[in-house]
């Protein structure tokens, strides 16, 4: 079994998590298993590489991945379109939002069009849309 974080991260993403859920307009997740899992893994890298990398992709190369930022929590995609891969900034209903999202985006076409509750709040990197899904389309993680 895998060593537990530290209390410290394990405190600094809970109050990560908290600001963020204010600052986005979101929530997290309905089910306290689900986001504590996700709170737990961020903190888990923030002790084993420093950086709250996405707990929820692979990655062949942790060190190698921080360096492209884009799943350093928050991630890319949840600072451009609002949506969290791994289903801790969500809506009241646990549901992420999709409504920013490009068509063929995996999230739209699992989930639909979710609507956001709070479009005034959040997506401050809306503006790098275009080059996200040129990353995400040459450089799939």
């Amino acid at each position: 079994m895998p060593e537990q974080p530290s209390e410290a991260a394990m405190q600094k993403m809970r109050n990560f998590v908290q600001k963020y859920c204010e600052k986005s307009g979101t929530t997290t997740h309905p089910d306290p298993e689900c986001a504590e899992g996700v709170i737990l893994g961020l903190a888990a890298n923030v002790d084993s590489i420093g950086r709250p990398l996405c707990p929820c992709r692979f990655y062949p190369d942790k060190n190698e991945e921080i360096k492209n930022r884009t799943w350093i929590c928050a991630c890319d995609d949840m600072q451009i379109y609002k949506y969290c891969h791994c289903l801790l900034f969500v809506t009241k209903e646990g549901l992420p939002i999709t409504e920013h999202l490009p068509e063929d985006h995996e999230g739209r076409q699992m989930y639909g069009v979710v609507k956001d509750p709070t479009p005034e709040k959040g997506r401050v990197l809306r503006a790098k849309a275009e080059e996200r899904e040129i990353e995400r389309k040459e450089r799939p993680s």
